[in-house]
């Protein structure tokens, strides 16, 4: 297995890199209050990045998952705002946008979102219903050459911001998981409003909106049947693409705490020469590689979408490994580190979104769990073989 990163790969990180730790990180702090980055979504444009998700056809770059996940994974070392914005434009909502939309709706939408003119928010929470998609109440029923939309939805992102909602409902009422499907529906539209805004610890917001009988044509109910594989099985990326988020945070504060512990003193001594400091340090690097590691593999695997099972255990170990990591760096700034002047505590907080988001690591385990007591072969053993 061949993990090394290709010229090509190298040269693109480096760009982002360079755009990141100059530009990016010293204004981070300005997006902590719920403002949205659209001055760095537009230098994202301007290089590429954010039709990395958009087939070749429409302007976009068509980049594998890999590819994607290590740009997510450099903008999130220094800015989880930006990082989670641009995810919006990679992830599960393009996806959908370019594979199953009629024409028409790929040729107005995807070169907009390779401009960084059309931002695209994903509907899928419901005030009672999160994991629980069965449970749905928003609903698309279609009358004649129309479809009316009916629901709320919740702890959505970029929904002031965005040109384009893609909406997993029930259709024509289809009670189970049989009866999801997907429609498209644009700001603007009458009966859609958005009703609530929630500021997160990670600096973003999040907002209810509420579809009251929108009127919608035909064309924008993209998936009509077997809606919930579909959504799942697209949603395989976004448990590539979170993680990733999750491992550049955790690599962000594991520089700032290295850089911290080799310059402050304490006793006239860097606190970096105490055995126990290069302890955490080497037990942070270690969990770093590892989640690095599972992750890349995972994205490997993906044909169009990943192998669900390797995305599940990337995801759950980099959510949590993220954690450990940023709060081991909070611990290693000391008093400093619970303050807002250096990253580290900004960076923890986009840290603990990571296992909430995407399929919570609750979940995710008892799928893993799953798979492995069905399909455990006795006599090859371990799965993770088969998968790759």
């Amino acid at each position: 297995m061949d993990f090394r990163i290709s010229a090509q790969q190298r040269e693109m990180i480096a760009s982002v890199r360079d755009l990141a730790q100059t530009e990016f990180k010293p204004r981070a702090m300005r997006w902590m209050d719920g403002t949205f980055p659209w001055e760095n979504m537009q230098k994202l444009a301007a290089i590429g990045v954010l039709g990395m998700s958009v087939p070749e056809e429409y302007g976009g770059l068509g980049l594998p998952i890999l590819d994607t996940a290590l740009i997510l994974e450099e903008i999130a070392k220094v800015d989880y705002v930006t990082a989670m914005a641009v995810m919006g434009e990679a992830g599960v909502q393009t996806r959908v946008i370019a594979r199953y939309a009629p024409a028409s709706i790929r040729e107005r939408i995807l070169p907009r979102v390779v401009s960084g003119d059309c931002m695209l928010a994903i509907c899928m929470t419901e005030p009672h219903a999160g994991t629980d998609v069965a449970n749905y109440r928003t609903n698309a029923r279609i009358a004649g050459d129309r479809v009316i939309l009916k629901g709320t939805k919740t702890l959505i992102s970029r929904a002031p911001e965005a040109g384009m909602f893609v909406v997993f409902t029930r259709v024509d009422g289809k009670p189970g998981r049989e009866g999801i499907g997907c429609v498209l529906l644009e700001p603007g539209t009458p009966g859609f409003a958005v009703t609530g805004t929630y500021h997160t610890m990670g600096g973003e917001n999040l907002h209810e909106i509420q579809f009251d009988d929108c009127e919608l044509p035909l064309e924008n109910l993209v998936i009509r049947e077997d809606g919930f594989r579909k959504l799942l099985t697209a949603f395989n990326t976004q448990r590539c693409l979170n993680p990733a988020i999750s491992l550049g945070l955790a690599e962000g504060a594991f520089d700032e705490a290295v850089t911290y512990v080799r310059d402050r003193t304490v006793f006239n001594r860097p606190i970096a020469d105490f055995q126990g400091v290069r302890w955490k340090l080497a037990d942070m690097f270690k969990d770093i590689e590892a989640g690095r590691g599972i992750l890349y593999r995972a994205c490997l695997t993906a044909a169009p979408f990943p192998d669900p099972f390797m995305a599940a255990a990337a995801k759950v170990f980099c959510n949590e490994m993220s954690v450990r990591v940023t709060s081991e760096a909070v611990q290693l700034h000391g008093g400093f580190g619970f303050t807002d002047e250096y990253p580290v505590s900004r960076l923890y907080r986009g840290a603990r979104y990571g296992s909430i988001g995407g399929g919570a690591t609750e979940t995710l385990r008892d799928l893993i769990g799953r798979k492995i007591v069905g399909d455990l072969d006795p006599a090859d053993g371990i799965l993770g073989l088969g998968t790759f």
